[in-house]
């Protein structure tokens, strides 16, 4: 490391102003304080230093992420095993087919996104943001394995430009970077992001795995109660034959590649939760609103809308509602930034989320546009409860001096 260290010591001399490549200096700084930690401080004003800076952050976010990553390579190879009709699911070979089906698709995010915001920041001249570390890897993990390569380039170059650096960059969107390329991806190429096929992986890569025939199916859970027409009992039986809930826990189901394992996101939220990262008051009340919504349409389900079978517990497992509660709903540049503001964000995160997924048969993923809708809201919500605040204050005030 030392030896690194002495090499970029010698290099940037190059890249300071007056330098030949003076014109990367971004991209340099960039690369440096990634591997090291600036040792540069603010020169006036009043300033409070701490060493968990926005890398920091960014980079444990990352780590909490990992469990739903590897989890997902292996589920990606199990589905494409189970599809196949094997009998038998090699542990190495069901991760390795998992890492080549992702590999491409996270390397595809980081190259597009990461270009943008470099050319940005040279265009800017400003310092490269470490924004894009957790968006890099959010996308494939909320996209369905089988999403074209091509599609996820659009889709990311797309809400990388108009989503975040129109507003000015990274702390300035409005919406989930990530989420809006999952939407525009939903809206644009609605065929190749639903249906009962683009979630589980269809073709041998490197000779590992099978290549599925045309003929089959691997719809989610909510996509199969979404299509069911039927009575209660016909549901729970298709349920405890083909929708275990401690595979939906686990997380041995189709659906997108880091969304289907609830017990990998609650290891993910403990170490959010751990290092002060985020916010549990989202988290608990994306819960509370989803168990909410949950019973309320348990208590008037109807076969018009199969999803309101479901449990409450059942609508926590399914879908992308956890992953929307642990890693989407509390990215702190677009939620809610007052203590009351984060109850009411949460809250209505998960009763939209349940709302959207139970009353749209042609819609059974509710989380994504819950979440962003709720993102659109989050500065109106910490507004009103500023302004609560400041009345009851003031009244308080006008109490004081009339007694």
């Amino acid at each position: 490391m030392k030896a690194l260290r002495n090499y970029l010591n010698r290099i940037k001399p190059n890249f300071e102003p007056g330098g030949k490549l003076h014109a990367l200096q971004s991209v340099f700084e960039g690369f440096e304080t990634f591997l090291y930690t600036p040792n540069t401080t603010s020169k006036s004003g009043v300033n409070i230093h701490d060493s968990l800076d926005s890398k920091r952050i960014m980079i444990i976010v990352v780590l909490s992420l990992m469990p739903c990553l590897l989890f997902g390579m292996y589920n990606t190879g199990y589905q494409n095993w189970l599809a196949a009709g094997a009998t038998e699911f090699p542990f190495w070979q069901l991760i390795g087919y998992g890492f080549l089906a992702v590999l491409p698709r996270i390397t595809v995010a980081y190259i597009v996104g990461l270009g943008i915001e470099f050319a940005v920041a040279q265009w800017r001249h400003e310092e490269i943001q470490e924004g894009f570390l957790v968006t890099g890897i959010l996308i494939p993990l909320i996209c369905p394995i089988e999403t074209p390569l091509w599609m996820l380039a659009v889709a990311t170059a797309f809400s990388v430009i108009f989503v975040k650096e129109v507003f000015g960059g990274t702390g300035y969107n409005v919406f989930n970077v990530a989420l809006v390329t999952r939407a525009f991806l939903f809206f644009a190429y609605p065929a190749q992001m639903s249906g009962d096929k683009v979630f589980v992986s269809s073709k041998s890569i490197l000779g590992l795995g099978y290549d599925l025939p045309d003929g089959f199916t691997g719809a989610t859970p909510l996509g199969q109660i979404a299509s069911f027409s039927g009575d209660k009992l016909e549901l729970l039986n298709l349920r405890g034959d083909a929708i275990s809930a401690w595979d939906a826990f686990v997380g041995l189901i189709p659906g997108s590649f880091g969304e289907t394992s609830t017990l990998c996101i609650l290891i993910g939220a403990v170490i959010l939760l751990a290092t002060g990262i985020a916010s549990w008051r989202i988290m608990l009340s994306v819960v509370a609103g989803g168990l909410l919504m949950g019973w309320i349409a348990n208590v008037f389900e109807t076969p018009t809308y199969p999803a309101s079978f479901l449990s409450p517990l059942d609508q926590l497992l399914y879908g992308g509602f956890a992953f929307a509660a642990v890693f989407m709903a509390t990215d702190p540049v677009t939620a809610a930034r007052t203590g009351t503001g984060k109850y009411i964000y949460g809250l209505l995160v998960g009763v939209m989320a349940v709302l959207i997924r139970t009353y749209n048969n042609g819609y059974p993923e509710g989380a994504m546009l819950a979440v962003l809708l709720a993102n659109a809201l989050a500065p109106l919500i910490d507004y009103c409860v500023v302004q609560v605040n400041v009345s009851r204050r003031m009244r308080r005030l006008k109490e004081r001096a009339g007694a």
